[in-house]
């Protein structure tokens, strides 16, 4: 198999990696101020079938009711123009499998391997129809042997390729911890600079609907520890292309972290090539009272949340912070010192979860700006339960975000 991808290697010749990195517009911080609630903030409704409501008048809504079914955003967010752009619609995971495509007819060193990623599509389908596309060895099936593969990975990336490693299901990824924590994450350094590890590992991860405990596991907070790797998650079909893209064209190992239940979400993107910054957060809607920080599927949780929220008079700032290492403090930093509280709302398990390392991060750089301590809402410290509504209460809910950013801006 090594000759394999050594030949592979030798054959394809390697192209030059557009930079991931882009400039990005300072935001001007606003002077510290006393909170006073917006009673008559306007709002946009985007609901799933993309017809937008525009309400200017909700008093007669019922304060304390939650509206699930919707999305608030404010009238001149990017998200509220986004249905006029051009474009074409795409659920999340063909967007995944758009961008890998893109890649793969660019760059002949990038290759896909895992367990029936081939002429079966892979278990959520991302990697349908590259088989026929591009053929067996660059679109390689693999036995169940999570070290084997991701290990098999990680030596074509030092021979001078760029594999995609796709783990069937996230937790299966611990069978293969110490490949992207020995050899992944420290060869670049442990070998002087002469090796350089363009990988990127992927898979489905999060909690599903009654999947059972094993299959329903959140492990950012695993690989957040491990030196010389990046993780980013994607939340949209938008930032799921772009990170993908950016993700392959990265010299360092990167862990895409994509959600079980988000594979079906369509969003319009654009029709011309681009990527997304590997280390940016994306403001989702600008607010001036709480700063909420999220990412994955709790964006929509929290965006549930933040219609209510519009209603009880409140303005929170929502940014979905999809570079889970690094994070994007800069981002972070200017929305603190405009709103001077944080909520953070993950599902990642409490204890050493990425909210724990985003704390810890807000309280170290931008402590003198907050003006209520950091409430952090994750999920449980428990396995999750297979029945429906036990793993609905070890999840955060809408409800409890309400609750929490009322608290927060007593």
């Amino acid at each position: 198999m090594a000759a394999i991808f050594q030949g592979v290697g030798a054959a394809a010749a390697l192209s030059s990696s557009p930079s991931n990195s882009f400039d990005t517009k300072k935001l001007l911080c606003s002077p510290r101020r006393s909170f006073s609630a917006r009673k008559g903030a306007s709002f946009v409704v985007v609901r799933s079938d993309g017809s937008v409501n525009f309400d200017l008048n909700h008093k007669g809504r019922r304060a304390q009711q939650l509206i699930t079914n919707a999305v608030a955003t404010k009238a001149d967010s990017s998200a509220a123009a986004s249905s006029s752009k051009p474009g074409h619609e795409l659920l999340l995971f063909e967007a995944l499998r758009e961008g890998l495509e893109e890649e793969m007819e660019r760059d002949a060193t990038v290759c896909v391997m895992g367990e029936d990623v081939g002429h079966y599509g892979g278990s959520y389908k991302v990697t349908r129809g590259l088989a026929e596309k591009f053929g067996d060895l660059r679109v390689l099936d693999t036995p169940i042997a999570e070290n084997s593969f991701t290990g098999m990975g990680i030596g074509a990336a030092m021979t001078g390729l760029r594999p995609v490693v796709e783990g069937m299901n996230m937790g299966f990824l611990l069978l293969a911890f110490n490949q992207i924590s020995n050899n992944c994450g420290m060869l670049h350094y442990t070998s002087g600079g002469q090796f350089k590890i363009p990988i990127v590992i992927r898979g489905p991860g999060g909690v599903g609907r009654q999947l059972g405990a094993e299959h329903s596991q959140r492990l950012e907070s695993y690989f957040q520890s491990i030196p010389g790797i990046q993780m980013v998650a994607c939340s949209t079909p938008y930032n799921a292309k772009g990170l993908m893209k950016a993700a392959i064209r990265s010299e360092n190992p990167v862990i895409l972290f994509e959600h079980v239940l988000l594979y079906n979400l369509k969003e319009r993107i654009p029709d011309e090539d681009y990527i997304c910054n590997l280390e940016e957060a994306e403001m989702v809607r600008p607010g001036e009272h709480v700063t909420i920080l999220t990412y994955s599927r709790m964006r929509y949780h929290v965006m549930q949340a933040a219609k209510t929220l519009v209603n009880k008079g409140y303005d929170p700032e929502v940014i979905d912070i999809r570079s889970l290492k690094p994070f994007d403090l800069y981002t972070i930093g200017n929305s603190v010192k405009k709103t001077h509280r944080v909520l953070i709302v993950e599902e990642c398990m409490r204890t050493g979860g990425i909210g724990a390392s985003l704390t810890a991060a807000i309280t170290e750089n931008f402590h003198d700006y907050l003006d209520a301590p950091i409430i952090c809402l994750s999920s449980q410290d428990v396995p999750t339960p297979y029945a429906g509504p036990l793993e609905e209460w070890t999840v955060v809910q809408p409800a409890q975000i309400v609750t929490a950013v009322e608290q927060l801006c007593q």
